[in-house]
């Protein structure tokens, strides 16, 4: 694996794949693996995407450490892949097979030297939101972006080197890694195809008013309950409610928050029926006596998730409310959350009161606020259609909502679509 900060100003490779979560990296593995060479491009300061803030993988219910550490250990030992990070892609040009891309390097403000001792937290004064938790809790300016952080480099939050309290972070290194004036750097690279897999992100619950989101302490989304299960989240694994930190009793699983609805996301995010029942199996972990409620629209379980679905019914302490949550309020008195919504199968007008909510939240492409290049056609949700014939291919997420697994094999579709845009010279 080459260095992350390039010395040259032009790259040459026969893959360009941009985005660093899982079907990045599936994508870079497969074409590296068969003698191609790759520029893996990923905006944030490590590799991993998404996939690193969730608890446990659907449906082997098994830590994300597991897929993520087997695709980096190939990543390490396969010398045709180049990794570039806290990278974006500028402006690109030319045809298939044969394109030029200018890509952005931000600095890290942290150079090769760094062995990730920890000398440097400690003394740093400075907070910031831990974005990786989605600001739950927090870190230092200077801070190891999360356990499964690679490459392993310390990274500083380009909003407060300028402060004076830095240089005591710097006067803390023993190995001089700390480089408070390192500069953007622009390289540019030749290769024969993209692929384009930089993921998604969840849809804004605060901007569903009805749900309470961000005014009700107690309602939550699906990835903070993610964080709030993974031993490295702000609660080192306890789900608790957030008011008052207390154990839980009863909780609510709302689906479709935001999803299927032509004032929000008109589309279904296909995975959010199984996430919320394998969430669910974190509560009853912890929390075997604890009721639990799933509101949902109809339940998509395709193929063998099916299994799942009709395990989680044979529960009796999971409940399965056929309706859409229409208004969620707060009981002042206790703090609990009161779900409101009407029995589609018995027209009945349901409240449900549970100690805490958690809002299926769907899937939003990162490629609708930051578009490929070279005019890329994206279908009429911002995912990146499948007929473009400009030598960029969708991946992963980027293409339409996939779970984990999907993703890969996706990737792997797509990487084969992208080499093959060099026989087009």
């Amino acid at each position: 694996m080459a260095e992350i900060r390039p010395v040259e100003d032009q790259i040459t490779a026969d893959l360009l794949v941009v985005g660093g979560g899982t079907a990045g990296m599936t994508s870079a593995i497969e074409a590296a693996e068969t003698g191609k060479t790759v520029i893996l491009l990923e905006k944030q300061p490590s590799l991993g995407g998404r996939v690193t803030t969730s608890y446990q993988y659907f449906p082997k219910l098994c830590p994300p450490t597991c897929g993520i550490e087997i695709n980096l250990k190939r990543i390490r030992s396969n010398p045709n892949i180049r990794i570039l990070t806290l990278a974006e892609v500028e402006s690109a040009s030319g045809k298939p097979g044969n394109l030029e891309v200018k890509i952005k390097l931000n600095p890290r403000f942290v150079n090769e030297k760094c062995t990730c001792c920890g000398e440097c937290e400690p003394v740093c004064e400075i907070e910031r939101d831990n974005d990786f938790n989605y600001g739950l809790d927090k870190t230092k300016a200077i801070y190891l972006p999360s356990l499964l952080a690679y490459p392993p480099r310390y990274v500083i939050d380009p909003a407060y080197v300028g402060d004076e309290k830095m240089k005591k972070v710097v006067e803390a290194c023993p190995y001089d890694a700390i480089e408070l004036e390192m500069p953007v750097k622009t390289v540019s690279a030749k290769v024969s195809g993209i692929v384009w897999a930089t993921g998604w992100r969840p849809y804004e619950a605060a901007k569903i008013d009805n749900l309470g989101f961000g005014r009700i302490k107690n309602v939550i989304t699906n990835v903070i309950i993610e964080r709030l299960a993974s031993p490295g989240g702000p609660t080192a694994g306890k789900i608790i409610r957030p008011s008052d930190q207390k154990e839980i009793a009863s909780i609510g699983f709302v689906q479709c928050a935001g999803s299927r609805d032509e004032n929000h996301l008109p589309y279904c995010s296909a995975i959010c029926c199984m996430a919320s029942m394998k969430e669910a199996t974190y509560i009853r972990e912890q929390y075997p006596e604890a009721d639990i409620h799933l509101f949902y629209i109809d339940v998509r379980s395709p193929g063998r998730l099916e299994d799942f679905y009709v395990k989680m019914q044979a529960d009796e302490k999971f409940h399965f409310h056929r309706g859409k949550v229409a208004k969620i309020t707060e009981n002042a008195e206790n703090g609990n959350v009161i779900l409101e919504a009407e029995n589609t199968l018995t027209g009945e007008i349901t409240k449900t009161e549970v100690e805490m909510a958690v809002l299926a939240t769907g899937m939003v492409p990162n490629a609708v606020d930051n578009p490929p290049p070279l005019d890329t056609k994206l279908d009429d949700f911002g995912f990146i259609a499948p007929n473009n014939d400009n030598g960029i291919v969708g991946a992963g997420v980027a293409a339409r909502p996939y779970d984990v697994s999907a993703s890969n094999q996706d990737a792997t579709g797509a990487t084969l679509r992208a080499l093959n845009c060099g026989s087009r010279r």
